[in-house]
């Protein structure tokens, strides 16, 4: 039987005026939906338009293209810091002169700075020379008898002994000699090591001459001043140096040349290196021309009084354009235009699938009811009926999101966020390329490139979490800061650290977003590692921190090797191997049932992580300085705490909450009353004079004061009064001759410039970051608690304890590097993340962290 037809409802068409009123509301909707992203895009666009600002408002600035010499044959001239516009040199750093056929020589003035000379290839230290072919050597009155030399090793004589060195350990008579008294443990440990491994193992320790002691690799000579003369490992061949110790200087002899008063030749030479400035040579008759590079210093106008024999060529600074950005213009657009691209069709892929979510949810609510109805005649429980009905939900919702990364715009929006992040990768890495070979882009595109990795951030598909968007605008806070320290500084050379910062972020954001990428895409698959995968994938990561840290502790210092620090990728390996130790701990009653295994199993979990701590504790111990244990026991007490609160194990979450106090107390009783006793003990005790008492030592002070006194003049509103939008782009006066101001004291700069309530806003953005770790480590543990699978069980655990160790470090950071600049600390030579200019710590540390912390948020 047919039903009989319904009459057809005539609805009429909405007015423009209720087309506009849906639209308002649609937009406020979404407004209120994102809030917060709206909040973290307006203080990003406020950042990036100070940027702008502070480059629009930055004075002229002129630097020398060209320093011409013009020389009679016979006659010479002194150069200095003033003539060469080179800022760390001496005030009559070196002499020229031609001779009488016309050939040019140098000789080093300077009793402090080196001079070096450039040829193809190869450099020549003024004041040394190699070993090689000398017959024998003096310092002062004692006369060394040279048996043999080569490029690994030297052998001479005097008064009877015989003295062979190799570069990294000095024999006396076939034995090494003893360490001396005032030893620490790292030059202990660092002197059996030399004298264990073959040759090619060893590190490289110079050999000093003078002072009265005969130990470790000293030798000592009477009535000269100890570190007069060097025999040192440079450039894989041997070389004696004439030193510049603290006392009287002793002349150095090589034969018949002494080398104080080296001079060398000019013909080959193709650059010279004086203090940090790079001086490119042409010779032509009597004229000598020197193109400064790297370090010129920077006038306000193109004048100057200079000697009769020297002219200037000027040029002003350019800071919109320079540099060949071509390419990178080209990767921003691509990348730009994909990034359009993947939020349009993810806003229309989800605009498709609404209607289908809404429609199974709703479907499914009611046969969640209907099964509601039919278990209550079948006899299940409460909780059984409760736990079908979210599941019915749950699994309608489900279906929805795989629609969405199943239809075609979704496949459209992935693939161009894949190009966005490839395009922004490409752009950081010739930017990075282009500096390093000394065509840096321009300030504007450092500018553009920038803003761009942080809108990669948050364009991306995902949640934005509090950890994110704290983190966007932090990074935000140290490009400005980074670039007014450049713009402020007379010299060419301090926007180097903002274009390098901005060039490492790129290639941060480039990578993480290929990581969130294949994430995202591993989960809309259902696909995922296993776990022995990810266990190799930890394994190779050690590995690679393990030779980083190699490369440094043989080939490097303790600012790092190939002008990477190997250390922030150390810091990151450690904290994944320990956190998936710990992840494994928590499934050990699983395994054997008797104490005696679970002790043997307990170490064979632990073992990885301790290994790699001890390794990495070596390594740092060589640098002289000891924060970094500092920083692996803020890092220790942050994992133990972690491990406390998931284990329930109050009684370790009190005795470690309790050291902390105790070194609070600790700290603040040095402070306040100061003790002998470290300084008896040898603890650092140049560091804690300092500290407890700077102005008695205004030399070694000097850092300590400098700092003091520009956050004193900053005050609570800055130096200008207006926290510091007044001064943006002007003149950084006398706080840019702060020591490592643009690492250690980036703090004072800043609370310099924008004030103690410019500070207080800077906290609170850094608490906000950390808080949003804590927040985003809990949501992982808690789903790794409420998982009945054990991959997601130990998934959600070695997210939680990799996050928990990641905010350690960022803490730990936070810690000493404010505590060193308002002096609550001994200096200490630790970055501030996001605000330092730390290309290795924001690149192989915070980008990282930012990454895992945004697939940890979403729970792919």
């Amino acid at each position: 039987m047919k039903r009989p037809a319904q009459p057809r409802r005539l609805v009429p068409r909405p007015t423009p005026a209720e087309h506009t009123a849906a639209a308002l509301r649609m937009l406020t909707m979404a407004a209120a939906r994102n809030s917060a992203l709206a909040l973290v895009l307006v203080l990003l666009a406020g950042l990036c338009a100070l940027q702008a600002w502070a480059l629009l408002r930055a004075p002229e600035a002129w630097s020398p293209v060209a320093i011409t010499v013009r020389l009679a044959a016979g006659d010479s001239i002194t150069l200095g810091q003033r003539e060469l516009a080179a800022p760390q040199t001496d005030r009559n750093h070196l002499a020229l002169r031609r001779d009488a056929n016309g050939g040019w020589w140098v000789r080093n003035l300077s009793t402090t700075r080196q001079l070096v000379l450039l040829r193809d290839g190869s450099e020549q230290r003024l004041g040394a020379t190699p070993l090689q072919g000398l017959q024998g050597f003096q310092i002062d009155g004692a006369v060394f008898d040279m048996h043999s030399a080569d490029a690994r090793r030297v052998s001479f004589t005097r008064n009877g002994h015989t003295w062979l060195y190799d570069g990294a350990t000095l024999y006396r008579d076939g034995r090494a000699q003893a360490n001396c008294p005032e030893s620490r443990l790292a030059s202990k440990a660092l002197s059996a090591w030399n004298r264990a491994v073959p040759l090619a193992l060893t590190i490289a320790r110079p050999l000093a001459f003078g002072g009265n002691l005969y130990c470790d690799n000293r030798l000592g000579l009477e009535q000269v001043t100890a570190g007069a003369a060097t025999i040192s490992r440079v450039n894989s061949r041997l070389q004696l140096s004439a030193a510049n110790p603290d006392g009287d200087r002793a002349a150095v002899l090589a034969g018949q040349t002494d080398l104080r008063r080296q001079e060398a030749a000019l013909s080959g030479v193709n650059a010279i290196m004086v203090g940090h400035t790079r001086l490119q040579l042409t010779a032509s008759g009597d004229q000598l021309t020197m193109q400064p590079s790297r370090h010129v210093k920077l006038y306000s106008e193109p004048e100057l009084k200079l000697p009769a024999q020297v002219s200037w060529q000027w040029q002003q600074r350019t800071l919109w354009s320079g540099g060949n950005a071509h390419a990178i213009w080209i990767a921003l657009a691509v990348s730009a235009a994909m990034l359009a691209a993947s939020v349009i069709a993810r806003g229309a892929a989800a605009a498709r699938v609404q209607g289908a979510s809404a429609g199974g949810v709703a479907g499914a609510q009611t046969a969640a009811a209907r099964t509601t109805e039919g278990a209550t005649t079948g006899g299940m429980t409460k909780s059984q009926v409760i736990a079908a009905r979210a599941a019915q939900v749950a699994s309608a919702r489900g279906m929805a999101g795989r629609q969405l990364g199943g239809s075609w715009a979704g496949g459209v929006a992935m693939v161009a966020g894949v190009v966005a992040a490839v395009g922004m990768l490409l752009a950081g890495l010739v930017a990075l390329i282009a500096q390093r070979s000394g065509y840096a882009p321009s300030a504007a595109c450092s500018l553009l490139l920038g803003a761009c990795a942080l809108l990669l951030w948050l364009a991306l598909p995902g949640r934005l979490t509090l950890a994110t968007g704290a983190g966007v605008v932090l990074l935000a806070i140290g490009l400005l800061a980074q670039l007014e320290l450049g713009l402020g500084a007379p010299e060419s050379s301090w926007l180097r650290y903002y274009q390098k910062s901005a060039a490492m972020l790129a290639i941060g954001a480039g990578l993480g977003g290929l990581l969130r990428t294949w994430a995202q895409h591993q989960a809309a698959r259902g696909m995922q590692l296993q776990q022995r995968s990810i266990e190799w994938i930890l394994a190779l990561f050690a590995a690679v921190a393990l030779a980083a840290l190699a490369a440094q502790v043989l080939w490097g210092d303790e600012t790092g090797v190939f002008d990477l620090q190997p250390v922030e990728l150390a810091k990151l390996a450690l904290t994944a191997l320990t956190a998936h130790c710990l992840a494994l701990r928590f499934n050990w009653h699983n395994g054997p049932q008797r104490l005696v295994d679970h002790g043997a199993r307990w170490l064979q979990l632990i073992a990885p992580a301790l290994l790699f701590l001890a390794l990495l504790g070596l390594a740092l111990v060589q640098v002289d300085d000891f924060s970094p244990l500092i920083l692996l026991l803020v890092w220790s007490t942050g994992m133990g705490l972690a491990y406390a609160i998931a284990a329930s194990n109050r009684v370790l979450a009190a005795v470690l909450l309790s050291g902390a106090l105790l070194a609070v107390g600790v700290v603040a009783y040095l402070r306040i009353v100061g003790t002998d006793d470290l300084i008896r003990w040898g603890f650092y005790a140049d560091r804690f004079l300092v500290w407890l008492n700077p102005a008695e030592h205004p030399h070694t002070g000097q850092q300590l004061l400098q700092g003091a006194r520009a956050i004193g003049d900053g005050g609570w509103t800055g130096a200008d009064h207006w926290l510091g939008l007044r001064s943006l782009g002007q003149s950084a006066g006398n706080v840019a001759q702060i020591p490592a101001v643009q690492d250690d004291f980036a703090a004072s700069f800043f609370l310099n410039r924008h004030g103690l309530l410019g500070g207080l806003l800077l906290w609170a953005v850094q608490a906000a970051f950390l808080i949003g770790i804590v927040l985003t480590a809990m949501h992982a543990y808690r789903k790794g608690a409420g998982a009945r699978n054990f991959r997601h069980a130990w998934l959600g655990r070695f997210r939680y304890f990799t996050l928990c160790g990641g905010g350690a470090f960022v803490l730990g950071h936070f810690l000493l590097s404010w505590g060193t600049n308002l002096a609550i600390f001994p200096i200490m030579g630790q970055p501030m993340s996001f605000l330092s200019a730390g290309g290795s710590h924001l690149l192989f540390f915070l980008c990282p962290l930012l990454t895992f912390c945004a697939i940890s948020s979403e729970g792919v």
